[in-house]
């Protein structure tokens, strides 16, 4: 009899710890469970929101910024930081991630057509005026015959990078050339320039073989540069910026009118927001809305 209470006890011990077990592998785990990977389950009144970001400054505005406010409504804010554009929309449409924080609008749009997806922008958050600086050279009025400048290499941004060229009177776009445009569409380059296409992500630490580089916000950002450090920089008040370059909370269409998702772009589009945002970063990072 004692045996049997034995191992009755033993058995209902080993049976509790596989239950830990499991629970420990789910909270860590990237499955294709959404509930559990995504972070929208709760407990004891309170839910989980993962979001996918960029190191800065979106990582550094929501755990800075809104994390705190989020907890005051009851949702813990999950943060986890990505350096690359690609797998953050790749994590949401798995379900692994609940929404991401890193792109702007033209990105998103673009991602969607290449890739067939169907992620959908929840709010405007803010944008980030992309900057030409200064490497070997300085005086961009005057740049130098044959002088290289770096820009990025993707889509979406190369575009954006000779538009501001273009906008400083380094070269000419052809008339029909617009936000997807390339090297080849320059029909005049008085100074024989060099473009250099580059991965965004590497423009900061090539910035000093180069006379001058294009740089989105964000990774000037991380290399410790601002807006002010830039010798030209695209005009916030243009209507191209805030419409296909704001930075915007992404997710899957089914979570398009989650609660959880809904409370961060509120805490995001406030005035106390705008003030964060210009005592952190000053012009570097503006409000979109």
């Amino acid at each position: 009899m004692l045996n049997n209470i034995a191992l009755s006890r033993r058995s209902l011990i080993a049976a509790a710890a596989a239950v830990v077990g499991v629970g420990s592998l789910a909270a860590c785990g990237t499955s294709g469970d959404t509930s559990a990977a995504g972070g929208s389950s709760s407990e004891g009144g309170s839910q989980t929101l993962t979001v996918a970001a960029s190191p800065s400054p979106h990582a550094e505005i929501l755990n800075d910024f809104a994390a705190d406010k989020l907890a005051e409504q009851g949702i813990t804010l999950e943060v986890k930081e990505y350096t690359d554009y690609i797998l953050p929309n790749q994590d949401v449409s798995a379900g692994e991630i609940d929404c991401n924080y890193f792109q702007h609008i033209n990105y998103l749009n673009n991602y969607n057509e290449e890739n067939g997806t169907d992620l959908v922008n929840v709010g405007k958050i803010h944008f980030e005026p992309m900057g030409v600086f200064a490497g070997k050279s300085d005086d961009l009025a005057n740049i130098a015959d044959g002088a290289t400048i770096s820009v990025p290499n993707d889509a979406t941004n190369e575009g954006r990078a000779l538009l501001l060229l273009q906008e400083h009177g380094v070269i000419t776009l052809s008339e029909s050339a617009g936000i997807t445009a390339t090297p080849n569409d320059i029909v005049d380059n008085p100074h024989n320039v060099e473009i250099l296409e580059q991965e965004a992500a590497m423009l900061p630490s090539t910035l000093a073989d180069v006379d001058f580089a294009v740089i989105n916000g964000n990774y000037a950002i991380d290399a410790g540069l601002t807006l002010a450090d830039a010798v030209a920089q695209e005009s916030a008040d243009s209507d191209v910026i805030k419409n296909e370059y704001a930075n915007v909370i992404v997710t899957r269409p089914e979570l398009e009118d989650d609660e959880r998702i809904k409370a961060l772009v509120d805490v995001l589009t406030t005035d106390e927001f705008k003030e964060y945002l210009a005592d952190t970063f000053g012009d570097s990072v503006q409000a979109a809305f």
